[in-house]
């Protein structure tokens, strides 16, 4: 474990480094950044949102505001605690974040040491050299930690004081909870993310799986008896809750006018102003007949992947769940860099299955490209008039074509590094020759 005076370091410079970068100019910048702010996320229009409702006018009236009514009631409260420091309610939940990665480190590196020790018997003589040691996981909590509160996305989102960080720290906590056992709390983290974006909710599926691991430790299947009615009960309760914050809702609000104002307009994309994903470009250049088919088509592929992937990978539902993280994000119809952050300040986890990767380069070069490429060519098209939106949408593009080469890439290294423990690390054929493996 790594000392504490390193995470007191950490902390403290994430800290300092937050508060300083918000007395700047840069928090105004950020702000106004399509690829921080969309129309779901965005502060300025959650305070619409809060000013119209104190004066007695329901935000879901309009076209504007797109918050869930308990992040309305909160909203409304952090104004009147913070009216001139709201900032420091970013900070907060930012550094709360990086402690739950912290936690989430230290569980996770207990939690594949002990996998290791469950499996050892499928283990190879061979595959001694991909064994997981104790040594190379005792900073997994740190690295963890830094690899959230230095992400330039991480910071970004919290000067541009984008609501996602709250949906964020939810599915941080689901998988805190997952990684203690704690299915009651995960389910109810779940079914805030959910209730606050939606697309969480395909996360029910691996902590489903997860939670039947659990309990059965000595399975012989996952399609028995027994494994679907653990499937369905886990199902059942995340629906509950998610049903459970949603008849507050109604009771807060009287009516049901929030239901499309928030979930209606993630699935129907009215609003196609320019952000990461590549939803707004399609649904421009589209005939209106068309629209309602190419909807759900595209809508659709948030949630197609899941049965397939928790097929494959029934045995590992904390990697399931990670990758089902990623598709979240390349997926959703108004993505930002929070969901970025959120991918990247998780992906220390599979640190040992980074030498399996093939496109790391590539990934990070597009990524870092396409970062900083995005608001110039933003600027030339909407400000200096000298590009137009393939410029924009080409990047847009690009960024999500690297979060798929990144979430493929991943599935990979998993899985040639699970063929490697079974069978060795150097396969030979009957004449001495070293075999070539492919994956299928």
């Amino acid at each position: 474990m790594a000392p504490p005076i390193a995470v007191a370091i950490c902390f403290t410079a994430g800290l300092i480094l937050r508060l300083s970068l918000f007395r700047t100019s840069l928090a105004l910048w950020f702000a106004e950044k399509p690829e921080i702010s969309t129309p779901v996320t965005s502060w300025e229009r959650a305070m619409e949102g809060v000013a119209l409702s104190k004066s007695m006018i329901s935000p879901y009236s309009g076209d504007l505001f797109h918050e869930t009514p308990l992040m309305l009631r909160f909203l409304e409260f952090a104004t009147r605690a913070f009216p001139a420091d709201v900032n420091y309610l970013f900070v907060f939940v930012d550094m709360l974040s990086a402690f739950v990665l912290l936690k989430i480190g230290n569980l996770f590196a207990r939690y594949l040491l002990q996998k290791q020790v469950n499996d050892i018997q499928c283990v190879s003589t061979k595959a001694e050299k991909i064994i997981i040691r104790k040594a190379s996981v005792e900073d997994l909590h740190l690295i963890l930690a830094a690899a959230h509160l230095f992400n330039p996305f991480s910071v970004a989102v919290c000067l541009g004081k984008s609501t996602a960080v709250f949906n964020n720290l939810a599915i941080y906590f689901s998988f805190l909870f997952l990684l203690q056992g704690n299915e009651l709390l995960c389910l109810i983290s779940i079914a805030m993310a959910s209730y606050q974006s939606l697309y969480p909710l395909t996360l029910l599926a691996p902590v489903a799986l997860y939670f039947y691991t659990v309990r059965n430790p000595k399975r012989v299947t996952s399609l028995s008896a027994d494994a679907v009615n653990s499937y369905v009960r886990t199902t059942v309760l995340g629906l509950l809750a998610i049903t459970g914050l949603l008849v507050i809702s109604y009771l807060l609000e009287g009516s049901t006018l929030f239901l499309y104002s928030t979930y209606g307009f993630t699935l129907s994309v009215p609003d196609l102003t320019p952000n990461l994903g590549v939803f707004w470009y399609f649904f421009t250049e589209m005939f209106e007949h068309f629209r309602t088919f190419f909807i759900c088509v595209f809508q659709i592929h948030a949630f197609l992947y899941v049965v397939p992937l928790s097929i494959r990978l029934r045995d590992h539902p904390v990697f399931l769940m990670y990758i089902l993280v990623v598709l979240m994000s390349i997926f959703k119809s108004y993505p930002s860099y929070a969901d970025v952050a959120l991918l990247t300040s998780l992906l220390p986890l599979w640190k040992h299955i980074f030498s399996y990767m093939r496109n790391k380069f590539v990934v990070t070069n597009m990524l870092v490209c396409c970062t900083v490429f995005g608001p110039i060519l933003y600027h030339l098209w909407i400000y200096a008039g000298s590009a137009n939106a393939n410029f924009y949408f080409s990047i847009a593009l690009a960024f999500s074509s690297a979060e798929v080469f990144l979430a493929t890439d991943l599935l990979f290294a998993y899985l040639r590094r699970e063929f490697d423990l079974k069978h060795g690390i150097e396969q030979k054929l009957e004449n001495g020759k070293i075999a070539q493996v492919i994956l299928e």
